[in-house]
């Protein structure tokens, strides 16, 4: 299994990255991500620490940990600068953080995220079909989440992909050892988003095809 959206205490998870990425491995997971929220104030304190546990983990550990940033609440005029800047510092997997109903993020936030260099747009709220058509033009990955409070709009998410064509991906968004899910309940969760088996393997294949193209630039 790969998951590409997982906090650690860099930010606002409860687990240092080591611990993360061993309960991950013991629930069998092959790939991970650590993307600790970041913006200007933080960014070049994260990264930096995550290339070098990561580094760590995935020779020692035996789980791949690849290090990234979630960029988070950060203004729309500032995402191109800290997209370009999370690159220059190390970060192969970018995402941010969408325009989720359950939490006050700035309008603009998906538009200005979607025309980045940036790999996933996590939890992305009621996006809208011209942010779904950038997205798909793009190649970027919208993610639908196991997370119980982002989850709710799933379901749109899944069916403006569909008419679409864009992109997803299925994460967990893990800021706590309870919220890495083993493939069942993840099948379960994308399913009552109205993701058919096959779909769902094919969401779990971008995940792969991210890391296959981000890993080897």
């Amino acid at each position: 299994m790969i998951d590409l959206h997982m906090h650690s205490l860099l930010s606002d998870g409860i687990l240092l990255p080591s611990e993360l990425a061993r309960q991950a491995k013991e629930k069998g997971y092959k790939i991970i991500a650590i993307t600790d929220h970041a913006d200007s104030s933080n960014i070049d304190f994260i990264i930096p620490r995550i290339a070098k546990v990561s580094k760590e983990l995935s020779t020692y550990l035996k789980i791949e940990v690849i290090p990234g940033i979630e960029i988070t609440h950060a203004p729309p005029q500032v995402i191109p600068d800290l997209v370009n800047e999370s690159r220059s510092l190390g970060a192969k997997i970018v995402i941010v953080h969408g325009e989720t109903i359950c939490e006050p993020v700035a309008k603009g936030t998906n538009w200005a995220a979607l025309n980045c260099d940036i790999d996933i747009l996590a939890h992305p709220g009621l996006i809208c079909e011209d942010e779904v058509k950038l997205a798909k033009k793009n190649n970027i990955a919208l993610e639908i989440t196991t997370r119980l409070s982002h989850s709710v709009c799933n379901g749109h998410v899944v069916n403006m992909s569909k008419n679409i064509g864009a992109k997803l991906v299925i994460n967990s968004d893990a800021h706590t050892d309870g919220d890495i899910l083993n493939k069942s309940k993840i099948y379960d969760i994308a399913k009552g988003a109205s993701l058919k088996e096959e779909e769902i393997e094919r969401a779990l294949n971008n995940a792969q095809e991210i890391v296959n193209t981000r890993m080897i630039k």
